[in-house]
């Protein structure tokens, strides 16, 4: 190889790595440490509209970011992996303990975390705007998701996550393209359009 092609392999090589840093692409591969959904390595795709009970990766919005970071929940700049339970269009409610979706009672949340601290409550019922997703892991009793700080931003999500490798307990053995436990939201809660 001559020399003005090594110079032009090295500049083109540069250029890329700029090119990159500048775009700042989202991320495609997710490692979750989180018992809330099966620990192991996911395929995020990007999507503004995902179907409700699809997993998704999402940032949690800075004040709740900062929240749980200083409680040990989640480190900052880790996205949330949780279910879509609701979106546009439905009713979301909170009556003391009970959540409920479309007036169908979905989850229970905790005054407490393992700790004893307690946890955020809202209360009352809410009519989803455009570009708000209710998240629930309702089969993981103590899933940090909407049942304690309501509806996020579909501008925050990250994609829909896809299981590549991953296992069910910490001790479990990994399993390739696992499908996910699918909520248990009822099949009338569930709606793919507003």
């Amino acid at each position: 190889m001559s020399r003005l092609a090594y110079v032009l392999a090295s500049y083109f090589a540069v250029l890329l790595i700029v090119i990159i840093a500048l775009v700042d692409p989202a991320p495609r591969l997710l490692w979750n440490a989180s018992a809330s959904a099966p620990i192991g390595l996911y395929t995020i795709h990007p999507t503004d509209d995902p179907d409700a009970g699809k997993l998704v990766a999402i940032l949690p919005p800075e004040p709740l970011a900062r929240w749980m970071a200083a409680r040990h929940y989640l480190p900052l700049g880790v996205p949330l992996l949780k279910h879509v339970a609701a979106k546009a269009g439905q009713q979301v409610c909170r009556h003391g303990v009970r959540i409920s979706i479309d007036g169908h009672v979905v989850a229970t949340a905790r005054l407490h975390d393992s700790h004893n601290r307690s946890l955020p409550i809202w209360s009352g019922c809410r009519r989803l705007d455009g570009g708000e997703l209710f998240l629930l892991n309702p089969s993981i009793p103590d899933s940090l998701d909407s049942r304690y700080f309501g509806p996020l931003s579909v501008r925050d999500m990250l994609g829909q996550a896809t299981p590549i490798l991953t296992r069910n307990t910490s001790t479990g053995p990994l399993r390739w393209r696992a499908n996910t436990p699918s909520p248990s939201v009822p099949q009338s809660c569930k709606r793919t359009s507003p």
